[in-house]
């Protein structure tokens, strides 16, 4: 029997690390094992599939199982692994349709178990169910489509989930409340640029609180939620949305001795690679990466991550020696009416990491005043004192807006100084927007701030 590798979790980072393998080598047995349904989704489509924008949940399947299975990668679905062996080489498995166990062997091991939600201590909580997967977003959506009335809906956690999701049930005629207990939506961003974030939710109909701490999530006599009690308020719900934020599920590799790091996450080097475990290796949401600003191991869980980590454990589980580069923090998102994104540090990072730094923010507008569809874009920018190297920066603004994202990323990944940016040859043109871009604007506020 030839070598086997194989893969814990059929997502992003699992089948792109079978995938990669499978191409590097057509003689390596690759299997898979994915606990639910469907491989290879998009969860980031979710909240738009909820809200109504398309209807056939088939579409944010990027890769089906069968389509795997074509390509020469054993895959079992509704399989979970239970417990790894790692001296035996050997994986625990429960077919979930059957409820039978069984052994599989293997050679070597990707560990891409990805994240789970974390519900908080409070009663009820655990009768809200996390839309977070395919198979839970048609539940979820189907439960909205039935007959009756769905007056009222609340979303707990303010976040990109959060807030995607209450823009979804508004879209769907369901009256909203987002409760967040900080004292601020988005917290990835900083306050001042968050607000705009809230005043666009609020400029929908969603009714947001912040500062609120949900007391009890009240059930009905069927155990379902009936009703939030929010500092004192009860508020009637229909449905209850839990976002509050995830975790990395790491249990079966922390039990079969399987390090982690400060993060929480599973330990890995540059080569995604298990330390002190040969052959094991470990990507996407349930692993560490390293930050190249903050010099030190977190774990960010992003599907753009998680399908490089992949495709890296995949080569070098086939005899590669492909380095994850590490990350920055780059993200984005359209809430509501704004285009949101961020990248590097925000001023409140900074100061949690005790990084002295200088911030500059502009308002200006995504194309020339004078051309149609011109609207606000804020641009904020986070520098070293002293050298004026970029470290950070966060965009909201209307359509055209977030893509500029992609410019401060490179800039920060490449150490430039806000100085160097402002001279940068962007392009120019009325459709996308004034002479100087809002990002060379902020850039030559953030030089006169230093």
């Amino acid at each position: 029997m030839g070598r086997r590798l194989a893969i814990v979790g059929g997502d992003a980072a699992g089948m792109s690390a079978a995938s990669t393998a499978r191409r590097r080598d057509r003689e390596l047995d690759v299997v898979a094992f994915e606990r639910g349904p469907y491989t290879s989704y998009s969860a980031c489509g979710i909240p738009y599939y909820v809200g109504g924008l398309f209807d056939d949940s088939d579409r944010l399947i990027s890769r089906s199982p069968d389509e795997h299975r074509a390509n020469g990668v054993t895959v079992f679905t509704r399989t979970e692994v239970t417990a790894i062996d790692l001296d035996a080489r050997t994986l625990t498995v429960l077919d979930h349709q059957t409820r039978t166990e069984r052994s599989e062997g293997f050679d070597q091991l990707v560990l891409a178990t990805g994240a789970e939600a974390v519900a908080p201590p409070i009663p009820g909580a655990e009768a809200t169910e996390p839309v977070r997967t395919v198979d839970a977003a048609e539940r979820f959506r189907a439960e909205l489509s039935r007959g009756g009335q769905h007056r009222h809906a609340v979303v707990i956690g303010g976040g990109y989930i959060g807030l995607e999701m209450a823009e979804a049930l508004v879209q769907r005629d369901i009256a909203t409340t987002l409760v967040e207990a900080a004292p601020q939506v988005m917290l990835t961003l900083d306050a001042d640029m968050a607000a705009h974030v809230q005043d666009a939710a609020e400029g929908i109909g969603v009714r947001v609180l912040v500062g609120a701490e949900v007391e009890e999530v009240l059930l009905d006599d069927a155990g379902a939620p009936r009703a939030v009690r929010v500092a004192g308020e009860t508020i009637e719900a229909d449905h209850v949305v839990m976002a509050t934020g995830v975790r990395p599920v790491v249990g079966i590799a922390q039990a079969a001795g399987i390090e982690l790091g400060p993060s929480g996450a599973v330990r890995v080097d540059d080569h995604q690679r298990c330390p002190g475990h040969d052959g094991v290796y470990a990507a996407g949401d349930c692993a560490e990466s390293w930050h190249r600003l903050l010099e030190r191991p977190v774990n960010i869980q992003l599907g753009t991550h998680a399908n490089k980590q992949g495709r890296i454990a995949g080569a070098n589980a086939t005899g590669g020696d492909v380095a994850f580069p590490g990350v920055i923090g780059t993200a984005v998102s359209r809430l509501c009416r704004y285009e949101v994104a961020r990248t590097g540090l925000s001023e409140r990072e900074a100061a949690d990491a005790g990084v002295e730094v200088v911030a500059a923010e502009i308002k200006d507008r995504t194309r020339a005043g004078y051309f149609p569809g011109a609207g606000p874009i804020w641009v904020k920018l986070v520098c070293e004192p002293g050298s004026g190297r970029l470290l950070g920066g966060q965009i909201v603004g209307v359509e055209g807006a977030a893509k500029r994202i992609d410019v401060l990323a490179t800039c920060v990944w490449a150490g430039l100084t806000v100085g160097e940016m402002e001279l940068i040859d962007l392009g120019y043109a009325p459709p996308y927007s004034g002479v100087y871009d809002p990002v060379l604007v902020a850039a030559r506020a953030a030089a006169k701030a230093l």
